[in-house]
């Protein structure tokens, strides 16, 4: 009996020791490496030299945040289809964030609904999709203060009265119809009663359209003294029909534009100011935000507030929206200053 004790102690200290050295070996093994975040930035279109400014923005918060891959991804033109066609190839991928500006707010709800029963966080920034499918819409700016601040650069542009028309992106783009919205309000009030606007067109966020748009503006209303542009695309190619139609000094261009496509335009008097945020800091304060609800910091519910690094943190209001800054304005003083940024 004394025998059978001894050797089921025996037993016992070998499997112990055993045990002790498989665990001392998987000790020694390198932890594997911990799996990415991969947040999909899905633009309007490629191509366009704001989204390629957010996709930087994008590229340094993943650097920030250490854990992140970011896919750079959008239809070769602005169209909704493109966008689900992306979506859906993406859904596919199993990434766990997407972060969008839509070109249709209603279009992109059934297949971001979609992403987001397969698990995947849905978010949208710059033009958003509508509330049902996305947690939240990161705006990057007040949309009053943004509508405003165009009639009020187009009114010091023309002294104050005259004609005005406005070159839009697509005619489904939710922030240029917002945007438009609160100018059509600006003209309502008593210091723009001089300012009459009189088209508004749309080009799709294409160069050659939007170029053609603002030369039948040109031709069609010959007492045109502005065109006011929502649109980084559209002001540029504005910019350019005024020039070719040797109308500067007649005719100014104002909007929304980057420094580094507009510098031109202010020197040729075509343009005497626009405006823009910073859309690297949209696009890394999207990622940043996109980031908080892939690791259940924030579910998109009314009044939280979302970290965004080094943006600081912007809160939710009840429809799942949140602004990041106010417009800045950009003239011969400061163009060529921001134009070797973005």
């Amino acid at each position: 009996m004394n025998n059978n004790k001894t050797g089921a102690s025996a037993r016992a200290v070998l499997t112990m020791a055993l045990a002790l050295t498989a665990a001392a070996i998987g000790l020694a093994q390198p932890a594997a490496a911990a799996e990415k975040v991969r947040i999909a930035m899905v633009v309007k279109s490629l191509g366009n030299g704001f989204f390629d400014a957010a996709h930087e923005g994008a590229k340094e918060a993943a650097k920030e945040l250490g854990d992140v891959d970011i896919i750079y991804t959008g239809p070769t033109t602005p169209t909704a289809e493109g966008q689900i066609e992306i979506i859906n190839s993406l859904i596919s991928q199993k990434v766990d964030a997407i972060v969008v500006s839509a070109n249709d707010a209603n279009a992109l709800v059934p297949i971001a609904k979609r992403a987001a029963q397969r698990g995947i966080k849905v978010i949208s920034f710059d033009s958003g999709i509508a509330r049902a499918g996305r947690l939240m819409q990161l705006n990057p700016s007040n949309a009053e203060l943004i509508g405003v601040k165009q009639i009020q650069m187009a009114s010091e542009a023309i002294g104050g009265a005259g004609e005005v028309a406005i070159l839009s992106a697509t005619a489904q783009a939710t922030n240029q119809n917002i945007w438009i919205g609160e100018m059509k309000k600006a003209l309502a009030k008593p210091e723009f009663s001089k300012i009459r606007l009189v088209a508004t067109v749309y080009g799709d966020d294409q160069s050659d359209k939007s170029y053609r748009e603002a030369l039948g503006l040109l031709r069609s209303h010959p007492n045109l003294k502005a065109i006011i542009a929502p649109t980084t695309v559209g002001i540029n190619a504005a910019g350019k029909a005024v020039v070719d139609e040797k109308l500067v000094g007649k005719v100014y261009v104002t909007g929304l534009g980057l420094p580094s496509e507009m510098a031109g335009h202010v020197k040729s008097g075509a343009v005497k100011s626009f405006a823009i945020w910073n859309p690297i800091d949209l696009g890394y304060a999207a990622t940043f935000a996109a980031y908080q609800f892939v690791k259940g910091k924030n579910q998109g519910k009314d009044g939280e507030t979302v970290a965004v690094g080094r943006m600081g943190s912007i809160k939710l209001d009840a429809s799942g929206e949140a602004a990041l800054a106010p417009p800045f304005t950009y003239d011969a003083g400061n163009v060529d200053k921001f134009a070797k940024i973005f």
